[in-house]
């Protein structure tokens, strides 16, 4: 089977390497990749980053299966595109992608169908932020409707900072045009969950579970980022909580979505907190999470590529995935300026040596210049190692990453220790 890889990060470098260890799979490409993804596929470069473009270059090249990574194609349409031409392809149409690319019509959707999640109201004007604020109290949650990279949630701890927040994302100024319509809810407290399943519209097979670090600075604090890394162990969740993660939330969702007549197909994932009243969702996302993926996909030990082929033709009802018991580790080593205005074309040296010390290093933000590899994005690599135990998976991680270097470099120190009091 002949697949295509759409994106350029390290989820994607992630997916194409699961991929490439799959017996199922004879020939890999990447549309448009990256460095690191060229080490295990073909890449195909794109003329553009739109639907037609993808389409194209998975017709020249005669690809049996699409997968797709980031979730802006995903939300513009490329799965109704590659459906409507009878091309397989493993990801929602545009209409099931808004579970993600609008906060309002996702938060709309949980209350549609009793989800558990937190109270909201959705606001579009600087005076209707400020009414909502004041029936919440603080801290307040204040979230873009759209799009916005992982950086379109803000936690404001008063009024001013409240105000500061509705002001720079309404008129544009943090995020955009995604931040034109506004989530107020409220905020909730407990632990965050990353919870993933894949769906063929029917069947829900859920993914171990993972933990995300979004904000910049250890102790979870500074601005929000994309995710700084990640971590897997069965442990973040017990049996119980799996089980009702599953009957009031993914189910319920997927069964959701096909009686509002948008089947969702795909990674759902479920951003989750874990209250003392129980699981709510905090967001969906409609594909893969990065970094999740990059610690999930080391642990996955099974045919990654004829598990997305069963997606694709609706077959998933007999699937179940087999999962190394090691936990894993993903840190993700940032560029100067990041999450901000971000330098590129800082080179990059160590990661031969990272990987000699058994780590595997998933390049995002790198490109080859004058032939040698420089930064090219926010976040450069994702150094995901694993171990026995979850301490030994985070001081295997970090001793590769300390072997890593390039100018402006900076990444968290503790990635993986909240986990630690459950060994």
């Amino acid at each position: 089977m002949k697949i295509l890889v759409i994106g350029s990060g390290g989820r994607e470098h992630a997916i194409a390497w699961r991929l490439a260890k799959s017996a199922s799979v004879s020939k890999l490409f990447a549309a448009p990749g990256n460095p690191g993804i060229g080490r295990v596929a073909e890449l195909i470069p794109v003329i553009s980053a739109d639907a037609g473009s993808y389409l194209a270059a998975a017709e020249a090249a005669g690809v049996d299966l699409t997968v797709v990574g980031p979730e802006a194609p995903l939300a513009a349409g490329i799965a109704d595109l590659f459906r409507s031409k009878g091309r397989p392809i493993v990801g929602p149409t545009a209409g099931a992608a808004r579970l993600e690319s609008s906060k309002i019509f996702s938060k709309d959707f949980m209350r549609r169908t009793g989800l558990p999640t937190a109270r909201y109201v959705s606001v579009s004007s600087l005076e209707e932020a400020r009414a909502a604020v004041d029936r919440f109290g603080y801290p307040v949650v204040l979230k873009a409707d759209g799009l916005a990279a992982g950086k379109g949630v803000i936690i404001a701890g008063s009024r001013e900072e409240a105000d500061q927040a509705a002001e720079g994302l309404l008129t544009g100024e943090l995020v955009g045009a995604a931040g034109s319509r506004l989530v107020i809810e409220e905020y909730l407290t407990g632990e965050e969950v990353s919870f993933i399943a894949l769906s063929d519209g029917r069947n829900v097979v859920p993914l171990e579970p993972t933990q995300d670090h979004k904000a910049v600075q250890d102790g979870d604090t500074g601005p929000n980022t994309g995710g700084m890394g990640a971590y897997c162990d069965s442990r973040i969740l017990t049996g119980e909580q799996t089980r009702q993660i599953m009957e009031t939330i993914m189910l319920p969702a997927i069964e959701g979505m096909a009686r509002e007549g948008v089947p969702f197909t795909g990674f759902l994932y479920a951003g989750l907190m874990m209250t003392a009243a129980g699981p709510k969702v905090l967001e969906f996302n409609v594909r893969l999470g990065d970094p999740e993926a990059q610690a999930l996909l080391h642990r996955l030990d099974c045919d990654f590529g004829a598990v997305l082929e069963a997606c694709a033709r609706g077959d998933l009802g007999g699937v179940k995935l087999a999962w190394k018991p090691d936990p894993s580790v993903c840190v993700v080593l940032a560029a100067h300026g990041y999450p901000g205005k971000v330098r590129t074309g800082d080179e990059i040296r160590g990661i031969e040596a990272a990987e000699q010390e058994g780590a595997t290093v998933f390049q995002a933000g790198t490109k080859f210049s004058n032939g040698k590899l420089v930064t090219a994005g926010g976040r450069v690599l994702g150094v995901t190692a694993s171990g026995e135990t979850l301490p030994a998976a985070i001081e295997n991680a970090y001793r590769a990453v300390r072997r890593i270097s390039f100018e402006g470099m900076h990444y968290r120190t503790d990635i993986g220790r909240k986990g630690l009091r459950r060994w």
